[in-house]
């Protein structure tokens, strides 16, 4: 393999606009992610309400309608386009082994992922993006844009599919059976998390991930997860294929009719299923909560490209892109940040840290992330790219992925695009 020093893309060089977009998704992110730093997923199992506030409550419901479910597709949309790029340009570099790196690349990224989920946080999304990946380099990035276009369509489909044969599969008996797991589960959430030790909550999380995927009705929704997270990426390699990132100048008046689209589609399904789940909060399925899955994905999708389309259409003035490049600076960080926000709010919510488990309702919590990615992550971010090319853990990746001899120039080129 040819190699040479390791070198990064100057910041002049990027697709500035790839970067505001990251780093608007580790904010949507954050804010998506702040319940599950301070309270159990297995909340409100029985259909009650945790937060009974009237301000808590309308809190909720906004943040479900406008961020739930956008901001994790938002980063799948980029992973897919980033692919594209960076195997391509690793070919170019190294035909013979681009395989072999890409490989180790997501094997890399696995592994973080997997120690994050397993002993930090479950509710990580790394280990995802990396068996999605695997499927893009061992048989996707072969396929046609038709095959692409037509599995998109299959998981578009996947809500639909899914909620129907849980009308048939789910019995009132094990809807009380999983009630009643979730009940338990929220229990030893609230002992380890809240009151245990670092190593009581690493514990947890390894009973909880394994829980995810060895129970088979757990294993049902998380690959309903999976599936989300899988059309978003593939789309995002199709957004690649035909250089989408580039060409924005040129495709500004497509951008403009879509633009519209999305966000009368996003808020219209997003208001659609906001009343439904919140008429039909009594476990187990009905046919108008499986009407309500639906149009969540569809205002998860809508919602998420019409947040995409605002940032690229207001990046190609210069002075929105100066407003934002503070944004971008923390989307040059995507692993270190993203991994970051774990390290603050499990600091700052777990028992072994300031303790705050259980005590920070939803409209603080929007509060709160805001204050850490703003006041703590960008300039942190601004900070740490005046003085290194790359974040630490990017760095870290990089350095596993290529050993100590770095990449190749058109392959660093491909990684920082």
């Amino acid at each position: 393999m040819k190699a040479s020093t390791a070198t990064s893309l100057p910041a002049s060089q990027r697709i500035a606009a790839l970067d505001m977009v990251r780093g608007f998704a580790l904010l949507g992110i954050l804010i998506m992610n702040m319940p599950g730093f301070g309270t159990s997923f297995f909340a409100e199992a029985d259909g009650s309400h945790l937060w009974p506030g009237r301000v808590d409550q309308i809190a909720e419901a906004v943040r479900d309608m406008l961020f739930s479910g956008k901001f994790n597709s938002m980063f799948s949309l980029l992973f897919g386009i980033g692919f594209t790029l960076q195997f391509a340009r690793m070919q170019l570099a190294d035909p013979q082994h681009a395989t072999t790196i890409y490989l180790r690349r997501l094997l890399v990224l696995g592994v973080i992922g997997l120690l994050h989920a397993a002993i930090f946080w479950t509710g990580d999304v790394l280990h995802i993006y990396a068996g999605l990946g695997l499927l893009l380099v061992l048989g996707l990035r072969r396929v046609s844009d038709r095959t692409l276009g037509v599995l998109a369509v299959v998981c578009l489909l996947y809500p639909a599919i899914s909620g129907a044969l849980r009308l048939v599969l789910m019995t009132p008996d094990v809807t009380a059976a999983r009630v009643a797991l979730g009940q338990a589960f929220e229990a030893s959430n609230n002992a380890a998390y809240g009151h245990g030790s670092f190593w009581d909550a690493a514990r947890e999380h390894m009973h909880e991930f394994a829980f995810f995927y060895a129970d088979p009705w757990s294993l049902w929704g998380t690959l309903g997860f999976w599936v989300q997270m899988a059309l978003t990426m593939l789309l995002g390699v199709l957004a690649g294929r035909h250089c989408v990132a580039q060409r924005l100048p040129e495709l500004l008046p497509q951008v403009r009719r879509w633009h519209v689209w999305m966000l009368v589609l996003g808020l219209a399904f997003g208001a659609l299923f906001t009343v439904i789940f919140e008429m039909q909060r009594t476990p187990g399925p009905t046919p108008l909560k499986l009407v309500g899955g639906v149009a969540y994905w569809l205002s998860r999708l809508a919602m998420m490209l019409f947040y995409v389309l605002t940032i690229v259409r207001l990046a190609q003035r210069p002075e929105w892109a100066r407003r934002f490049a503070p944004i971008a600076a923390a989307g040059r960080m995507p692993l270190t940040n993203y991994l970051m926000q774990t390290a603050l709010c499990t600091t700052l919510f777990y028992g072994w840290g300031f303790g705050l488990w259980g005590k920070v309702g939803p409209a603080a919590g929007f509060v709160l992330s805001l204050a850490i990615f703003f006041l703590v992550q960008v300039p942190w971010s601004l900070w740490w790219l005046r003085h290194h090319d790359q974040g630490p853990l990017e760095r870290l990746w990089s350095r596993l992925t290529y050993g100590k001899a770095g990449p190749a120039p058109a392959t660093v080129a491909a990684s920082k695009a």
